[in-house]
């Protein structure tokens, strides 16, 4: 029986690809609704398609945001600004279908005092966090992500002809051997202008982005690869294909090495603990790997509406634990404040130093390109004092 490779695949998007289009123009609304009232409540989700865009949920705060220009200036950022795209800034039809939040929510989460702030919803969240690459991301979304933000931005800079802003990358890894981990097929599909070359548009790819973005991760170069398989990319972005705010959660997450809950993250306030304790799990699983804790780590946050102490935390580490579950739950408990208000507060998710926006493509987490508070490690300290207190238990 011949061998079997042990393979792993994760794919990303662009900012162009019509469900990314969608999230933007969510989190574009939320940061404007939030330096205008950074008590602001948003649950906000678009929806996008040719020629149309729809605006909706539920947003409570003081003043008022125009969300049809926001919609426009964010279309445009983005790259539709041609009509003959079917889908372009200026004469996309946008519907806004905005009202309150529930009184029935708001009551529970508004609570007074910040760190006695009770969760949006109920839910459960993941963070996770492997020392296979230098940002403590799998390393296939890593790669994946790159790939289409490298694209992206020659797109945007002119660098890239022909190229239009819709793309999907898909990264194959081969773990076969631990001690020699490989690329082993690299895939794009790239939206382009209907009088492109595709061979010099291929080798462009090729040469220009696929090949130094594998160098950067200093991986082998000698990978399979696909480019454009169907031959032809012309028809693109909302004009191709519906776009729904929050469905790519597994593109914004761990490219589905890791668990997630379920709840996205794009359009909403940090009080929604879909968005904020997943940052948490993310920042507490990074920390604990980077402090020897474990190779490979998952952290899972769960939470009851209107309640600020999590029901539960639990761990998986995949068995590459150098500590028992027991001593990593009480490093946790020691280290982390895992309230929803405290989470805000340590975050400053309220008056971010960053653009939500900014994270609406290309991931959430293992951002090199941003200063992300929940990126930091700067807690490694405090877990390994922690851990001495426990070191008779190992």
């Amino acid at each position: 029986m011949p061998k079997q490779k042990i393979l792993f695949s994760s794919e990303s998007v662009s900012e162009g690809h019509p469900d990314k289009v969608a999230d933007q123009i969510s989190d574009a609304i939320l940061d404007a609704c939030l330096a205008l009232d950074p008590e602001a409540r948003v649950a906000c989700e678009t929806f996008v398609t040719k020629n149309f865009v729809l605006i909706s949920g539920e947003i409570t705060m003081r003043g008022s945001v125009d969300y049809t220009s926001i919609a426009r200036q964010t279309i445009a950022r983005i790259g539709y600004t041609d009509p003959r795209l079917d889908f372009a800034s200026d004469t996309v039809e946008i519907d806004v279908r905005i009202h309150e939040q529930s009184p029935d929510i708001a009551q529970g989460v508004n609570r007074g005092k910040l760190l006695e702030q009770g969760a949006g919803d109920q839910g459960i969240m993941f963070g996770y966090a492997s020392n296979e690459s230098e940002g403590y991301m799998p390393l296939a979304i890593g790669v994946a992500h790159k790939l289409v933000r490298v694209a992206s931005n020659l797109r945007r800079e002119g660098h890239f002809p022909g190229a239009r802003p819709d793309m999907k990358s898909q990264v194959t890894i081969d773990y076969s051997d631990a001690d020699n981990i490989r690329i082993d097929k690299v895939l794009m599909s790239v939206q382009h202008d209907p009088d492109v070359d595709m061979q010099t548009f291929r080798d462009f790819i090729y040469q220009q982005i696929m090949l130094p973005v594998v160098a950067s991760f200093q991986l082998n170069n000698d990978f399979t690869y696909l480019i454009n398989p169907t031959g032809r990319f012309v028809t693109g972005g909302p004009a191709g294909d519906t776009g729904l705010t929050g469905r790519k959660i597994i593109v914004d997450t761990y490219g589905g090495t890791a668990r997630h809950g379920g709840g996205c993250f794009s359009g909403k306030d940090a009080s929604k603990v879909d968005r904020s304790a997943a940052y948490m799990a993310r920042y507490i699983a990074k920390n604990l790997v980077a402090a020897g804790v474990a190779d490979r780590l998952e952290v899972q946050l769960a939470y009851a509406i209107g309640v600020a102490e999590p029901q539960s935390i639990s761990l998986a580490t995949f068995g590459t634990a150098h500590y028992s579950d027991e001593i990593i739950l009480s490093v946790i408990n020691d280290v982390f404040d895992c309230r929803p208000g405290a989470i805000i507060a340590q975050f400053n998710l309220k008056q971010p130093t960053f653009k939500y926006q900014s994270l609406a493509a290309y991931g959430h987490f293992g951002r090199p390109d941003l200063d992300l508070p929940f990126e930091k490690l700067d807690q490694v300290a405090a877990i390994k004092k922690a851990l001495k207190k426990y070191k008779n238990l190992k």
